[in-house]
C-alpha cells in the first residue's frame, strides 16, 4: 500500500489505525501535536516497536512506575546498554533484573498506551510511510495488533461515559467512607489513593502524584465509588487555568505508565463484586492477555458466565425481538466487524433475539455482547412480544 500523510480533524487516529490494522500494513507510523513525537514501526499490522520524546511514556519510566523497577537499577542497565547498543527491555531480561514476561507485558502496553492517548488528539499531523519490510528489532520480540488497539479504544470510549458521568472534571476532589473500603496491602494503589484523597488532592493532582494513566486511575476511582466508599465531595472542584490546559495539551492527556496485570485483575474484581459485570469481565480478559495464570483465566470464566447470566435475562428471557433503527444502505458506512455484520443481516423484525442467536456461528456470549452494543449505539431497538 501506498504511503498515507493528513491531520486528525479529517480523520482521526482511531480510524487511520483500524484502516491499517485490516490491510496488515507494515511500515512507519508518526505523529505529531505540538512537541509531542510519537512513532511506531509495524509488520502486518502489528506494533513491534515505539518510541516517544515524553519522558513519561519511555520504557524504563514504565517499569519504574510499575514497581519493576528502581532509578539505580535502570542507570546500571543504561550503562550496559550505552556499550552493548541492544535495546533496553533485553538487557533487562537477559540481566535478570526484570523477567522476560514482564518485561514484554510492559512493552507492550507501552505501545498500547502510546497510541491510545492519541487516540483523544484533535489536533495534529499524521505520516505513515509503508515499507515492503520491517526492520529487525534488535530487542525482545513483541507483537501487538493494531485492530486490538483499536478495540480496546471503543471500550474505553464506552468506560469513559460511565466514568464521566460521576466524575465530570479532573478538578473534582473526593471523600472517603473507610468503613466500606475493600482490604488493601501498603503500598499498593487503593492505599495511596486514599491518602492523596484526605490529602485534599483533585483527581489531576492525583494523577500527577502517583504517574499514573489518566484511564486506570478512573476506573480505580469508579471501582471504589461503586461500593460507596468512594463519592464526589461538597468542596469546590480546582478550578483549571490556562496554563494547565496548556500543560495537558502538550503532555497529550497521559501521566505515567498502565497499570500491572495484578492492578487491572484487582479492578476487575472490584467491578464484579459490585455488580458491575460488563465492565468487570472486559478487565478480566484485559488482566489475561496481559499475564495468564490459572487466577485470570477463573476469573475470566466466572466473570463471562455472570455476563451471559445478565445478558441471557435482559435479552432473552421476555421474547425480545430487535428491530433495525438504521437503513440497510447506511449500515455499509459502519465501521463494523465481520460478525457484527453478519448478526445485523439476521435482524428482520420478526425473529427475536434467541432465535437469531441459536443459528448463529458465534459464541453466544459473543453474540448477546454485539447485540448488546447495537442498543446502545442507537443502531437497533427492542420490542417485547
Amino acid at each position: 500500500m501506498r504511503g498515507l500523510t493528513g491531520d486528525f480533524s479529517t480523520m482521526p487516529l482511531k480510524d487511520l489505525v483500524v484502516y491499517l490494522g485490516n490491510r496488515r500494513a507494515t511500515g512507519s507510523l508518526k505523529v505529531e501535536r505540538g512537541d509531542v513525537r510519537k512513532q511506531w514501526v509495524l509488520r502486518d499490522g502489528q506494533v513491534v516497536c515505539a518510541s516517544s520524546n515524553q519522558p513519561r511514556e519511555f520504557f524504563g519510566q514504565f517499569l519504574i512506575n510499575m514497581g519493576h523497577l528502581t532509578e539505580a537499577q535502570l542507570e546500571k542497565a543504561f550503562a550496559t546498554q550505552a556499550q552493548t547498543r541492544v535495546f533496553l527491555g533485553k538487557v533487562l531480561a537477559t540481566s535478570g533484573v526484570v523477567p522476560e514476561a514482564m518485561a514484554r507485558s510492559t512493552l507492550s502496553h507501552k505501545f498500547r498506551e502510546m497510541m491510545l492517548d492519541a487516540f483523544h488528539w484533535q489536533e495534529g499531523e499524521f505520516t505513515f510511510e509503508a515499507s515492503d519490510t520491517a526492520p529487525d528489532i534488535a530487542g525482545l520480540d513483541v507483537e501487538v495488533d493494531l485492530v486490538d488497539i483499536h478495540r480496546e479504544g471503543e471500550f474505553r470510549e464506552t468506560a469513559w461515559e460511565a466514568i464521566r458521568a460521576v466524575f465530570p472534571t479532573g478538578g473534582t476532589r473526593l471523600a472517603v467512607d473507610e468503613r466500606k473500603l475493600p482490604e488493601r496491602k501498603p503500598g499498593s494503589m487503593d492505599e495511596r489513593i486514599i491518602q492523596l484523597i484526605h490529602d485534599g488532592l483533585s483527581i489531576d493532582g492525583m494523577a500527577r502524584a502517583l504517574h499514573a494513566t489518566d484511564f486506570f486511575l478512573y476506573q480505580r476511582l469508579y471501582a471504589l465509588y461503586r461500593l460507596d466508599a468512594v463519592k464526589v465531595s461538597d468542596e469546590a472542584p480546582v478550578p483549571v487555568t490556562a496554563a494547565v490546559v496548556e500543560e495537558e495539551k502538550q503532555e497529550g492527556g497521559v501521566i505515567g505508565a498502565e497499570s500491572s496485570s495484578d492492578e487491572v485483575l484487582q479492578a476487575a474484581q472490584l467491578f464484579l463484586d459490585a455488580g458491575n459485570v460488563r465492565d468487570g469481565e472486559a478487565l478480566a480478559r484485559q488482566a489475561h492477555e496481559m499475564s495468564p495464570s490459572p487466577r485470570s483465566a477463573a476469573l475470566v470464566k466466572s466473570a463471562q458466565e455472570k455476563l451471559l447470566a445478565e445478558l441471557r435475562r435482559e435479552l432473552m428471557d421476555s421474547a425480545k425481538v430487535p428491530a433495525l433503527l438504521v437503513a440497510p444502505a447506511n449500515l455499509k458506512t459502519l465501521q463494523l466487524t465481520a460478525p457484527e455484520r453478519y448478526l445485523l443481516s439476521r435482524i428482520d423484525g420478526r425473529r427475536d433475539i434467541a432465535a437469531i442467536v441459536h443459528v448463529s456461528p458465534l459464541q453466544e456470549l459473543d453474540a448477546l455482547k454485539f447485540l448488546h452494543g447495537f442498543v446502545d449505539m442507537g443502531l437497533v431497538k427492542l420490542t417485547t412480544r
